[in-house]
């Protein structure tokens, strides 16, 4: 008896999840599996036939969206009306809520007894938390990436959650240190990983703030080396604004060489990510920044309703990697909270304590991993009642 799986991913990240539950369903599944959707490369290569480019409707930040809409739109009734052709035996949208929740609602109507489940959760504990009871009459079951958002959505009165574990659970052995890397973290001159964000709007606003910190922070402890690891679609950007660092770098590509550089380095400079939860499991020490435009920022302040933008500290209940954003963030701040982290003062070895306490907070029970968590939930869904 096959079973008939659709699987709906909106963005890069969410494709990289889908490939991951695509080969988990595989492995758990008692029974032969047909898996139908839209997603990228990676769902592609783990043998997806997506039912368009996923470019199509992979768009972030307000006016992109707005750009896109006519696209977005046809793109949204195309794919519910394949899944209600299929008739699948559940449904599996995947992160990009302003696409995939879209589509999960129609479905809904149309298909009201199909089971939905979200993989990875909408922020609704930062922003817009009324969002969590508006998913419960078209989601069935969440799967939460990070820790706290069962709980969150309990609060909230969202559906039920469970966390399955993040994704980089998984992918520890390449983020830890052995014992040569451990040493070179304390050799001289120290190594500086510096990330500015994977859209170029990031890299555009942080690149030169960025660099005018590294330059402050040089003239403080001296010497220093620099990695920056590139996003592939921005290399170019990215070489261009380097060149007006006063500070040498060294561009770093791929994975690979990236976490490399995490497992070298003494301290990094990071825009606020999901590359900060990278960092603290790899155990570095970090100062985190971010800037948005002018009207982004007026209609973030009305809706963000955490103390903190930053993932670690958000799974620690405490404000331990310093983070600046919008007019605070500039090079002298950056650089004056970055140079005790680098010399070895105090805040170095209180950061370090934080660090050590993100893995049992992310850790799954029994040490399962997470796309074979999700793939449970996902095979044993049921309409909730």
């Amino acid at each position: 008896m096959h079973q008939n799986i659709w699987l709906v991913a909106g963005e890069d990240s969410g494709d990289q999840l889908g490939a991951k539950l695509m080969r988990a369903l595989r492995g758990v599944s008692p029974n032969p599996l047909h898996l139908h959707g839209v997603g990228g490369e990676a769902m592609i290569a783990e043998g997806l036939t997506s039912l368009f480019p996923i470019d199509d409707v992979a768009v972030m930040g307000y006016l992109p969206v707005l750009y896109r809409l006519r696209t977005l739109i046809r793109r949204i009734h195309q794919t519910v009306d394949a899944i209600v052709a299929s008739r699948p035996d559940v449904l599996c949208i995947i992160d990009s809520p302003g696409f995939t929740h879209a589509v999960a609602s129609r479905v809904r109507k149309r298909l009201p007894d199909l089971p939905i489940v979200n993989y990875v959760s909408p922020s609704v504990w930062a922003w817009r938390p009324w969002r969590a009871n508006g998913m419960r009459p078209y989601i069935d079951h969440i799967l939460a990436l990070l820790p706290f958002e069962p709980d969150a959505h309990r609060r909230l009165g969202g559906p039920a959650c469970t966390y399955v574990g993040h994704p980089l659970i998984e992918r520890l052995d390449a983020l830890r240190p052995d014992a040569r890397e451990r040493e070179a973290r304390e050799s001289q001159p120290p190594l500086i990983v510096v990330l500015p964000g994977s859209r170029r709007s990031e890299i555009e606003r942080l690149m030169p703030v960025f660099g005018q910190a590294l330059s402050r922070l040089m003239s403080r402890v001296g010497p220093i080396a620099v990695e920056l690891p590139a996003v592939s679609r921005h290399r170019a950007l990215i070489e261009r604004l380097a060149l007006a660092w006063d500070v040498s770098v060294r561009l770093v590509h791929g994975e690979a060489a990236k976490h490399g550089a995490f497992r070298r380095a003494r301290a990094a400079l990071a825009a606020s990510g999901t590359v900060t939860l990278e960092l603290a499991l790899a155990g570095v020490p970090m100062v985190v920044a971010y800037k948005v435009s002018r009207i982004e920022e007026v209609i973030a302040r009305r809706l963000i309703q955490v103390p903190t933008i930053v993932l670690p500290n958000l799974i620690l209940a405490e404000n331990a990697m310093p983070e600046y954003v919008q007019a605070d963030c500039t090079p002298q701040r950056l650089a004056d909270t970055l140079a005790p982290l680098v010399i070895g003062e105090p805040e170095r070895a209180k950061q370090l304590e934080a660090l050590a306490r993100i893995d049992r907070r992310m850790s799954l029970p029994d040490g399962e991993e997470p796309s074979r968590a999700a793939a449970r939930i996902v095979l044993g869904a049921q309409r909730a009642a």
